[in-house]
């Protein structure tokens, strides 16, 4: 029997340790097992974007463009993936197109292949730009829809959206489940519609938050999708994603085969079970299956922030209202999927909203700019009322957000005058103003390139 490949791409160097132990894996406790892993036979690693960049700058004085072009050193054979939030980057606003396309130029000249960009809104509008300096340069577009679950966001939203950016030159398609509450049976419809419509390959990523992420990937498979997302099983299930030598194990005696082996895979597994340890006080491992996800979809790394805020202010017994009022905040904005930065906007309004015992009665300046229309165009309309109460009258833009916003990279050199060793200096500080120049300061005391 000639079986189906399904190529898998393993996450545990970016979202696995992103999930897990809040992003705070050193580049010493990769390049240990690189090797390893880039002869494991993996469709792709995942090892930078999302809140990697960030975390290398605040909390472990590395710098990012390095850890990449080591991290490309040791991939010889497999292809290096990352996660781009759209007009977004690596950060939590919206900034300027030529902080976009200096980013993307520089990434892909550092070493980066697959490019998987998405927006929180699933505005492709706030995407365009991202896709199109990535062709540019000859990276791979894998442009994304956040998958999430309202009123508006059904069959045909899904279908349309896909097609959409298939038309806008993706090179693959991936739905991002960043919540882990795609069912089976929705992951198989998606799947399924998307692979009649569209010609070109399709990508699963889930989370394992709720327990039916590895269910998903089943029907997806038996669906006919092309790559699913997964960590090596020491780096796995909880928050992150499933594990590799379990997906591996599921597919024995089926039409279906991943091309890994088993052996290969322990010795990997071992490592980062050793490796885990250094991170003991980061580590979510108490956190098991999260079945509130299903009721509020609040994904994992949203509860614990709502932990901490409500920690500050003396509050903590208020998270069974907080999160009751996330999904009545979500729909007053319009329905955002709750991933990063809405995820944000949204949990905190709804923390404000019961800590002062009066909705809306204040609002953050991210709420206020959403409102506004500055992060892009929201699913459904929101409720004016509310919109109403947190901007006045005030006209929202109707512009794709970043049109409005003036060049930020001359600024940005200006601000790390000599403290720039190379161009890409200036895009980490247009990108992180109060952290990156600080970093810089002191690679420059140290005498560090």
């Amino acid at each position: 029997m000639i079986k189906r490949r399904i190529g898998i791409t393993d996450t545990t160097l970016r979202d696995g340790h992103q999930s897990l132990l809040a992003t705070r894996m050193r580049i010493e406790d990769m390049l240990p097992i690189a090797e390893e892993l880039d002869s494991a036979g993996f469709h792709s690693v995942e090892v930078w974007g999302g809140a990697t960049f960030d975390s290398c700058l605040r909390f472990l004085d590395e710098d990012p463009w390095e850890r990449l072009r080591t991290l490309k050193k040791h991939f010889k054979k497999t292809r290096l993936q990352m996660l781009l939030r759209g007009q977004n980057i690596v950060g939590y606003k919206h900034y300027a197109d030529d902080v976009l396309e200096e980013f993307v130029k520089y990434s892909v000249s550092n070493g980066m292949d697959i490019f998987r960009i998405f927006d929180a809104l699933n505005d492709v509008r706030n995407m365009e730009a991202a896709m199109k300096f990535v062709k540019r340069e000859g990276g791979h577009v894998q442009a994304t829809v956040v998958y999430t679950i309202s009123p508006v966001h059904d069959y045909n939203f899904y279908m349309k959206t896909a097609m959409e950016l298939q038309e806008l030159g993706a090179d693959s398609i991936c739905l991002k489940d960043m919540a882990g509450i795609l069912s089976p049976y929705n992951a198989f419809e998606i799947i399924k519609g998307w692979k009649e419509k569209l010609d070109i390959p399709v990508q699963l990523h889930a989370h394992y938050t709720s327990g039916m992420a590895s269910m998903a990937y089943l029907k997806a498979i038996e669906a006919g999708v092309d790559v699913i997302d997964c960590a090596i099983s020491t780096m796995a299930l909880q928050t992150s994603q499933p594990a590799t030598e379990t997906m591996l194990a599921s597919l024995e005696r089926s039409p279906y085969e991943t091309g890994l082996d088993l052996t290969k895979l322990s010795r990997i597994a071992e490592y980062f079970k050793e490796a885990r340890k250094n991170y003991a006080q980061f580590d979510s491992s108490s956190c098991s299956v999260d079945t509130n996800v299903l009721l509020y979809q609040v994904p994992g790394g949203m509860i614990s922030n709502f932990i901490n805020q409500l920690k500050e202010q003396n509050a903590l017994d208020k998270l069974s209202r907080v999160l009751e009022e996330v999904p009545r905040v979500r729909e007053d904005f319009g329905f955002p999927p709750l991933v990063t930065p809405s995820s944000q906007i949204v949990g905190t309004q709804a923390a404000i909203n019961v800590i002062v015992g009066a909705r809306y009665m204040y609002a953050t300046d991210e709420v206020k700019n959403y409102m506004r229309g500055f992060y892009g165009r929201p699913p459904a309309p929101v409720n004016e009322e509310v919109r109403r109460k947190i901007i006045g009258d005030e006209q929202p833009i109707t512009v794709r957000p970043a049109d409005l916003i003036e060049p930020e990279l001359p600024k940005a050199r200006e601000v790390a005058g000599d403290c720039i060793m190379k161009p890409e200096d200036a895009v980490s500080v247009a990108l992180f103003p109060q952290v990156a120049p600080e970093f810089l300061r002191r690679r420059k005391a140290a005498g560090q390139l």
